[in-house]
């Protein structure tokens, strides 16, 4: 991604066993831009995808990863969320999101289109 500072997120949380934290993330890089990722790095391991996101269809999880634990949103193609349930110290690591660029059309956005 390039310009990567027009992508934010929460910059860090703390919480306790048992707990749920909420991670959010947003983008200034326009509609287009409406694909979110998010990804989890424990200590000493290798960067994994948790959930691909679109706010108008179905979020796809990676195996491993499952919506009851890893619950995502995405209100609108700037703005999305990511929650870690009933926290356990396994879970301790680095949250990040990412964006890309989509030329996928929302059913909205296909009903509006003619043929000529």
């Amino acid at each position: 991604l390039t310009g990567g500072s027009d992508v934010s997120q929460t910059p860090l949380l703390w919480s306790t066993e048992g707990q749920s934290v909420t991670m959010n993330c947003n983008h200034t890089k326009g509609a287009a831009f409406r694909q979110m990722y998010w990804y989890q790095q424990l200590p000493g391991k290798g960067m994994k995808q948790i959930v691909f996101t679109t706010a108008y269809s179905t979020h796809t999880y990676e195996s491993g990863f499952s919506e009851e634990k890893f619950p995502a949103t995405k209100t609108n193609e700037e703005t999305g969320s990511l929650t870690v349930k009933q926290l356990v110290p396994e879970d301790s690591g680095v949250y990040f999101c990412s964006v890309m660029f989509s030329l996928s059309l929302s059913a909205d956005t296909k009903r509006n289109i003619k043929t000529l």
